[in-house]
C-alpha cells in the first residue's frame, strides 16, 4: 500500500485513499464521543465518619475553603497543588443525593471552570488517597478553614 511519488507528490491508489479516509472519520468520531462523555463533572454523596457528604465521581471527599468569597476561588498556585479544584468541561452532573439546583460553575483566573455547590467552589484534598477519606477536614492550611460539604450545601465541622 505504498504511494507512488510523482513530481514530489505522493499519489495513493483508490483503495488506500479510502482506507485513510475511513480511519480519519473513525478518529474524529471517537474524539467527539470522548468529549461528550467527559463533559460535566459528576458530583454525588457518600456516607463517611462525618456523616453524608458531597464527593466526586470517584467517591473522593469534596471541601469548601472558607477564604473563598462571592463564589470565587482564593486557592491558586501552591494551594491548588494541595487542594486541587474540581474542574468541569461542561455543566456539572448531579448524582445520587445531590441537589442539582445547588450545582454551579465559577471561572478561575486561568480560564478553567470549577464546580460550585451552594455557591462554594469545590476542592479535593491531595492527601485523601482513598474514596471516603476526610483527612483534610478542619485544616487551616493557606489561611482559612477547610470543611467537607453536606448535601444541604452547608459545611460540616468536625470540632
Amino acid at each position: 500500500m505504498n504511494g507512488i511519488v510523482m513530481n514530489g507528490i505522493v499519489r495513493w491508489g483508490r483503495r488506500t485513499a479510502a482506507l485513510v479516509l475511513v480511519a480519519a472519520v473513525a478518529s474524529v468520531a471517537a474524539l467527539s464521543a470522548s468529549a461528550t462523555v467527559s463533559g460535566g463533572a459528576k458530583v454525588k454523596t457518600r456516607t463517611t465518619s462525618l456523616g453524608r457528604i458531597v464527593v466526586n465521581a470517584g467517591g473522593r471527599s469534596l471541601y469548601l475553603f472558607e477564604k473563598d468569597k462571592h463564589g470565587k476561588s482564593a486557592c491558586y498556585a501552591q494551594c491548588a497543588k494541595y487542594w486541587p479544584p474540581l474542574l468541569t468541561r461542561g455543566k456539572p452532573v448531579a448524582g445520587a443525593g445531590v441537589k442539582a439546583k445547588l450545582l454551579g460553575v465559577t471561572k478561575r483566573k486561568n480560564g478553567t471552570h470549577q464546580v460550585t455547590y451552594a455557591g462554594h467552589p469545590l476542592y479535593r484534598y491531595s492527601l485523601d488517597t482513598k474514596a471516603g477519606q476526610t483527612t483534610g477536614e478542619g485544616s487551616t492550611q493557606f489561611g482559612a478553614g477547610w470543611d467537607v460539604v453536606a448535601p444541604s450545601g452547608k459545611k460540616i465541622e468536625s470540632d
